[in-house]
């Protein structure tokens, strides 16, 4: 167990590039075979979109990536971060690091976004998706993939995650994001039982209903645990009902261009029915 957690700690970065990618065709497959509802859009130009915002989320976390790596290294050489309060056998000290990246470095950015009006700005331009399927994992705003990288430099600070560990983390952190923004369906026994530990697609679709308060639920990427613990979790009697998008952003012509989706964050703000930040002009 301990050699398994090492080796997918140390694999090299074009294996696990070749993981991701295979992980998006895969997703990509079961959506044919098994999906949640059949979503009329055209395919591949909705996945042409979403990859372009996955291409600048891969350069911005690049131009993050030598502050990540020096700060791990330095953090575990000299036994920085909660990681290290207590000895730990590897399998507790990599669950331990995995929870603590995920919590800080996913939950918890992903929760200050709609709390804070000037971030949510960026954020929902992941929300005017419509068709909600694996490729809407990494449709995030460029100054949204900043936040998301400073968190995940806290997370190593913090934590002190060695780098094969920070590594680990962020290949199922995408692993996850492509699974539970999915369009599939898993058997509800499945879904019950795996949803008591990981964010199932059952559970995140709840967060891409197009209209608040479900917007403001079901936080989480990897563990389901962080919005059970802070109450933010909510659950739906069928999937299949939920409507996708944000509802001040609904014309395809506003949720389904580049130049659009990269300036709206700077455009006049027209907040969601509902949304705690109800005043436009503030």
């Amino acid at each position: 167990m301990e050699k398994m957690i090492f080796y997918f700690g140390h694999i090299p970065s074009w294996q696990r590039s070749l993981i991701l990618v295979g992980g998006l065709l895969v997703f990509w497959i079961l959506e044919g075979i098994i999906p949640l509802i059949r979503l009329p859009y055209r395919k591949i130009r909705h996945a042409g979109l979403n990859l372009f915002f996955t291409l600048t989320t891969v350069l911005i976390n690049f131009g993050f990536a030598g502050l990540i790596v020096f700060s791990s290294h330095y953090c575990s050489v000299h036994k920085l971060g909660l990681l290290y309060l207590f000895p730990l056998p590897m399998w507790l000290f990599a669950l331990a690091g995995i929870l603590l990246l995920d919590f800080i470095g996913a939950w918890l950015i992903h929760w200050i976004e709609h709390q804070v009006r000037w971030m949510w700005r960026f954020h929902l331009i992941h929300h005017t998706d419509t068709w909600v399927d694996a490729t809407t994992a990494n449709r995030h705003h460029p100054v949204e993939s900043v936040f998301r990288a400073v968190f995940t430099l806290l997370a190593v600070l913090v934590s002190g995650a060695p780098l094969w560990l920070v590594f680990l983390y962020q290949s199922l952190s995408v692993l996850f994001a492509q699974f539970n923004h999915a369009n599939i369906v898993l058997p509800g026994w499945l879904d019950r039982i795996l949803g008591r530990v990981i964010v199932t697609p059952d559970m995140h679709k709840v967060h891409h209903h197009y209209i608040q308060p479900l917007t403001d639920t079901n936080y989480g990427n990897i563990f389901s645990w962080w919005d059970r613990l802070f109450r933010t979790y909510a659950t739906v009697k069928d999937t299949r009902s939920l409507r996708y998008g944000i509802d001040s952003c609904m014309k395809e012509t506003e949720n389904s261009r580049v130049g659009r989706l990269l300036k709206i964050p700077f455009l006049h703000y027209r907040p969601p029915a509902g949304a705690k930040f109800n005043n436009p002009d503030a």
